[in-house]
């Protein structure tokens, strides 16, 4: 179907019927059109998400800008639709499309997902169904796109293996153009479709094609590292790096979207990487080394962004903005250049450092009177464990600073599930946050709202507790009772995260490619936007690994041995699996 008719049908027959049908017309303030007889190659970028979700991730406004800054590339978006979007398509036989041309998602170049989140998994399904790509690469021909996926889940590729061609580790900036361009030079060359996967494997380390590797297990038939079936195909994939961090352009031009989203703002990286070392955290490990972005960068980045989009709120990203090494300069630049101005600077991720005490006094309240902060555990012997080595007096003492200066909500961030965790471990969680609560009314006079927002630990690939198996349901169950009966103090809150939710991600993130024929089981039986409360429907999953006969028990709560090949060995971090040994036998000797 030629895009024109196709957007005709949709302003006729579609549109009209849907909830929010901003989200699919595209025409958004900055977005690029490109005239497609003019370029060599279309990319397209796909979140697995809903639009809301999908224009409030950083990382895709990074990629669209810098394909599109390109003179011979077309890059536009796709998003995961809503139920009744999904059901009206499927009703009048109209394909899923791109947001800027209306081009009908087979008929791009490549198609790059990002996988961001395990629980998104059934969406990729979705889009690739209503796109018109067959679900499974062995069944593509020659005239499909390629199927790339990229982001934290590709740490362990295994369950998503079926379904996409090509997985690529590491900095997108870095491997989405070459990517692209070897590609489409592969293609334009008359190479065949699996010529070109081999030669993609070959020839960029950071890219693993999963046809050239077969499951393999243990003699107890536990998934281990998959076999190598083409010798050119690499023994090991390693990550690719930006390494200076400040030759990246910032998108400056990022999209407006067109309808209301989670994080309608300005969103500048200032960092990438975190100087701790904290032991349960994926994103640590996979996004060394640590790289910086200088003030003058930063600052002149806002200032064109502001321009470009007239937001009234820049938030400042890296997963730890406090230990940015010139903070206190930074914050001071852009407070005296936008608080005039009445835009707000907001700090998403900070760590408890001594650097959080010029928070409270750098930081807008005029319409942000919330601190939130991650101290993970509450007590010192689980923060040895884990290897976050903070102090509840510089938490405190960050606090005492915010609550001087008009701050009167804090929310704390904590973990429940954790490798030898104890009652006193989770005892500790209320009596933090009590602590807060009373250092408030000290200070201000009147109590605090303090919020402490417990999730159930997952053992994450590529991390040091790789190795551990997750918790029970009824220990996590149990845990969440004792924190919610226990809680004294009315101005403390506890939230704690859905446990069905985060056992269905452990599954995602820990299993094998069995894993991935339980994804298409369940996706086929109606699972759709998992990560939405509304949506999600645990016992169509529990169902479909029923069906497969996948043994849940054995993949997410029983321990692997220290030396043992894990399902994600083929790919790595920068730091290798070396380094990820010695991290875990620290964390069981701080027991």
């Amino acid at each position: 179907m030629q895009p024109s008719e196709l957007k005709r049908q949709l302003e006729t027959l579609v549109l009209p019927r849907v909830q929010s049908p901003g989200q699919y017309v595209g025409g958004e303030w900055n977005s690029v059109v490109k005239n497609h007889a003019r370029v060599r190659g279309k990319v397209c970028l796909a979140f697995p998400d809903l639009y809301s979700i999908g224009m409030s991730h950083h990382g895709l406004q990074v990629l669209y800008a810098a394909m599109n800054c390109r003179d011979d590339w077309a890059c536009e978006r796709v998003f995961a639709p809503m139920h009744d979007m999904e059901q009206i398509l499927r009703e009048k036989n109209l394909p899923l499309f791109g947001l800027e041309s209306f081009t009908p998602l087979n008929q791009y170049d490549v198609v790059g997902f990002t996988l961001q989140y395990d629980l998104c998994y059934s969406n990729v399904l979705t889009i690739l169904d209503l796109g018109r790509i067959p679900l499974q690469a062995s069944e593509r021909g020659e005239d499909c796109p390629l199927i790339l996926a990229g982001g934290p889940c590709v740490s362990n590729p295994e369950p998503m293996a079926r379904f996409i061609d090509a997985f690529a580790l590491g900095d997108g900036e870095a491997s989405l153009p070459a990517i692209c361009e070897l590609w489409k030079s592969l293609r334009e060359s008359g190479r065949s479709r699996a010529d070109s996967l081999a030669e993609l494997a070959a020839q960029l380390p950071f890219v693993y094609v999963p046809r050239f590797y077969e499951p393999a297990c243990d003699p107890t038939g536990r998934p281990t590292a998959p076999r190598k079936t083409l010798d050119s195909a690499p023994d090991v994939i390693v990550p690719a790096v930006v390494e200076d961090l400040d030759s990246v352009p910032l998108p400056t031009s990022p999209i407006v979207p067109n309808v209301e989203c989670v994080q309608d703002r300005i969103a500048l990286e200032i960092m990438r990487g975190c100087p701790g070392k904290c032991r349960f955290c994926q994103s640590t490990t996979l996004k060394r080394p640590l790289r910086f972005r200088s003030v003058e960068t930063l600052v002149r980045a806002a200032e064109e962004s502001y321009r470009n989009t007239g937001y009234n709120e820049i938030s400042l990203l890296s997963l730890s903005s406090s230990d940015y090494p010139h903070f206190g300069e930074l914050m001071r630049r852009l407070s005296e250049i936008f608080r005039p101005r009445g835009v707000a600077i907001s700090l998403p991720s900070l760590r408890v450092n001594e650097q959080l005490q010029l928070v409270g006094e750098l930081l807008n309240t005029d319409r942000h009177s919330g601190l939130t902060l991650a101290p993970e555990a509450a007590c010192d012997d689980m923060r040895r464990r884990i290897g976050k080595p903070i102090t509840n007096e510089d938490l405190l003492a960050g606090c005492r600073i915010a609550f001087e200066n008009g701050f009167d909500r804090v929310k704390l961030y904590f973990m429940c599930g954790l490798p030898g965790e104890t009652e006193d471990d989770l005892y500790g969680i209320l009596d933090l946050s009590e602590q807060v609560a009373l250092l408030g009314k000290k200070v201000s006079g009147k109590f605090p709202s303090v919020t402490a927002n417990v999730s159930n630990f997952v053992p994450k690939p590529q991390t040091p507790f790789q190795w551990s198996g997750m918790q029970s349901e009824e220990y996590f169950r149990n845990a969440h009772q004792l924190l919610r009966f226990s809680k004294r103090m009315r101005c403390v809150a506890v939230k704690c995260h859905g446990v069905e939710t985060s056992l269905l991600e452990g599954v995602l993130c820990r299993g094998d490619r069995q894993v991935g024929v339980a994804i298409e089981r369940a996706w086929r039986d109606g699972a759709r936007l998992d990560g939405w409360t509304e949506y999600f429907d645990v016992g169509l999953w529990k169902a479909a690994f029923d069906a497969v006969g996948l043994d849940v028990h054995s993949l997410l709560h029983q321990d692997y041995a220290a030396e043992a090949a894990l399902p994600w060995d083929r790919v790595s971090i920068r730091q290798g699996r070396a380094y990820l040994e010695r991290e875990h036998a620290a964390s069981c000797m701080a027991e």
